[in-house]
């Protein structure tokens, strides 16, 4: 894609986005395109039907959580306390909290989103809550606002598939990991090539799904980058919710949830 193909993704992105901080409704799992209001779509419940806990989804605050994701980073993460977390693409808050949480008083979260209104709510939401050990950023995934070499890991719920330059998401997170850092990520993963007039619908591509890229496409941005002990693990059972996001569609033909996990050498 060219500079100002990737813009004017990213400026959809941002604008559907927006929508969803601003309006206080949950979306369907990854995808804002079936967002209703509260009451018709219970973030609790997506979230619940993406792998977390009760007690994860109690946890947060409130509208930290707006269904948005497509699985449960924390499930991989493996948190430990005193460490540096990052999370991509990190709305609201819900896996940020969950982190701060994982690694205490001693530990350090930081979140990073290119909408402005999703800042502004985890802001306010983090304040209300008394988080003191989470700081959220304004900032594009291909350009961190973070020094190098500062993170032990870093998270993110279906996120990196929204960026039209996903080499340079791969290539600042290893950037900013600290040697042996750790990457570990749920996104959707492409299964079979989508038909044209899918590819090219914005709202698929916003909605979290002809952003998609296939196993072997992200491995090797990844080997690009230069991580090692490459995991990817694509979840069939995703199917059933990734359905929802666009109904009657058939997406789920041609898109997985999957967790991403890899390693930044020691150096």
């Amino acid at each position: 894609m060219d500079k100002l193909m990737n813009d004017e993704i990213r400026s959809a992105v941002r604008e559907n986005y927006a929508k969803v901080a601003v309006s206080g409704s949950a979306g369907c799992g990854c995808s804002p395109s079936c967002c209703g209001t509260p009451s018709e779509v219970r973030a609790a419940d997506i979230s619940l039907g993406l792998g977390y806990s009760s007690e994860e989804v109690a946890a947060v605050p409130e509208g930290a959580n707006m269904g948005l994701g497509c699985g449960n980073p924390q499930a991989i993460a493996s948190l430990q306390p005193g460490e540096t977390v990052l999370d991509l693409g990190s709305g609201g808050g819900f896996d940020s909290y969950l982190a701060a949480r994982a690694v205490g008083d001693d530990g350090q979260v930081i979140g990073v989103d290119m909408t402005p209104e999703m800042i502004t709510k985890s802001r306010r939401n983090a304040e209300k809550a008394g988080f003191r050990n989470v700081d959220f950023r304004l900032g594009e995934l291909e350009n961190l606002p973070i020094a190098d070499g500062i993170v032990d890991i870093i998270i993110s719920n279906c996120v990196i598939n929204l960026s039209p330059e996903k080499q340079r998401v791969f290539s600042e997170a290893f950037r900013v990991l600290k040697s042996g850092g750790r990457l570990a990520i749920s996104d959707v993963v492409a299964t079979a090539e989508m038909p044209d007039p899918v590819k090219k619908d914005m709202a698929m591509y916003t909605g979290c799904v002809s952003g998609a890229s296939f196993i072997p496409e992200l491995e090797s941005m990844l080997r690009q980058a230069g991580f090692e002990n490459i995991r990817i693990r694509p979840k069939d059972e995703s199917k059933t919710f990734i359905r929802d996001w666009a109904p009657g569609s058939k997406i789920e033909n041609y898109i997985v949830s999957a967790t991403i996990e890899a390693v930044k050498p020691q150096a």
